[in-house]
């Protein structure tokens, strides 16, 4: 498999901790949303794709069943809106708040 974050796929992934590992997802949603408001397919398909990425990255190290169950969840949710009918009903802001929350924590932290 070919990734886009070669480096955070190498390992540092796995250094980061859940709250940053969030932040950088929210990151490339917020992306993705952008993109897509400007109407720019090829751009806001790359973030997303990057962001499933991340994702995946994300389930790898998880631990607890949890956690695990939110993750795997959320990446559901995530192909719904972007990729799929949006069965769930998911807007811009539902995903913006979901991911702000982690990066409030992190930024907090430093």
């Amino acid at each position: 498999m070919t990734y886009q974050h070669k480096e955070l796929a190498a390992g540092r992934w796995k250094d980061l901790s859940f709250c940053e590992q969030m932040a950088n997802i929210g990151s490339e949603i917020e992306r993705t949303l952008i993109w897509r408001a400007k109407s720019n397919v090829a751009y806001s398909r790359n973030a997303f794709e990057r962001a499933l990425e991340l994702v995946d990255l994300t389930l790898e190290t998880v631990s607890g069943y949890a956690r695990l169950k939110e993750i795997a969840r959320m990446r559901e949710s995530m192909v719904d809106y972007f990729a799929g009918t949006n069965q769930f009903g998911s807007t811009d802001a539902l995903w913006r708040k979901y991911f702000s929350h982690f990066t409030y924590a992190v930024r907090k932290n430093y």
